[in-house]
């Protein structure tokens, strides 16, 4: 963790970053947000563990803006835990949620900044770059300035990326763009409005649901506003094998198919305040 001490308030967000070893796409992440518009932020390493590799990486990286890097005992997939400590850590009231797989257009921040205010979530989506393209990407990030060519290219052609429409920059048209539902990787909330619901649901100790879609029924459910940064918080998610696909539930694993139910008991409780979440951090050190 970076020694910075600063009084709450100085930011007018913190971007909190969820990573788990991977480095090589961790420092195009931290380039795409060294070249933003908006430069008043703050940046927040949230690491599913404790890899000496990222370690090192992150002590030696040229940040431009002040940050902190937290860890915690590697011990299968804790990342709502890691990303409730990171919250409380935050200096700043808005809370711009990302992952360490997603290069962020340059206006990333300006958007989400410009467009926040307590009682709203912010929700964008990510266009999804195949292997060759994401190669081509990280063998040179000045492209990033000039990858709207490329998303054209992607739509006309149909290939190099999935979900090319996603990684048009033009916030003109961004209120004529509803999202249907958040991701996890590209979202946006008060700290305030995170303590409504208590955080992340740390029953959830797999990846997929309890990310993003729990997050959604629990906001709604106190009364918060839903609003689309589609074309405007534009990011580009970098190729990997995927972690976890959504297939119909009869076809997940008996241990998938009851993190459904006990999700489907939650919302009978109307337990929009998550009871194994972030309150339980706030006293203890990051």
């Amino acid at each position: 963790m970076s020694n910075v001490k600063t009084a709450e308030g100085k930011f007018k967000a913190s971007v909190i970053i969820s990573v788990y070893k991977n480095v090589r796409y961790l420092k195009a992440v931290l380039d795409s947000l060294k070249d933003q518009t908006e430069k008043n932020f703050e940046i927040i390493v949230s690491e599913d563990g404790q890899s000496a590799e990222m370690r090192d990486f992150i002590s030696s990286y040229p940040f431009v803006n002040e940050y902190q890097h937290l860890t915690q005992e590697d011990s299968g997939w804790r990342k709502n835990l890691a990303m409730n400590r990171a919250a409380i850590a935050a200096r700043a009231e808005q809370l711009i949620f990302i992952d360490g797989d997603c290069v962020c257009h340059r206006r990333f921040v300006e958007q989400y900044v410009r467009h926040f205010k307590p009682g709203r979530v912010l929700t964008g989506k990510r266009v999804l770059l195949d292997k060759q393209m994401t190669e081509w990407l990280l063998a040179d990030l000045r492209r990033i300035k000039h990858f709207q060519w490329q998303v054209l290219l992607a739509l006309i052609r149909n290939k190099g990326m999935e979900r090319p429409e996603e990684g048009l920059y033009f916030p003109l048209i961004r209120r004529f763009r509803r999202g249907s539902y958040i991701i996890g990787c590209n979202i946006s909330f008060s700290k305030t409005d995170m303590l409504k619901i208590n955080g992340f649901d740390e029953d959830y100790t797999s990846p997929g649901y309890g990310e993003d879609a729990d997050l959604e029924w629990r906001f709604a459910g106190v009364g918060c506003e839903f609003f689309s940064m589609r074309s405007a918080a534009v990011m580009y998610h970098l190729w990997h094998k995927l972690l976890f696909v959504w297939p119909p539930v009869e076809a997940l694993p008996p241990k998938e198919v009851e993190k459904y139910a006990i999700a489907e008991e939650k919302k009978k409780r109307h337990e929009y305040f998550c009871v194994n979440g972030m309150s339980k951090h706030i006293n203890q050190e990051p």
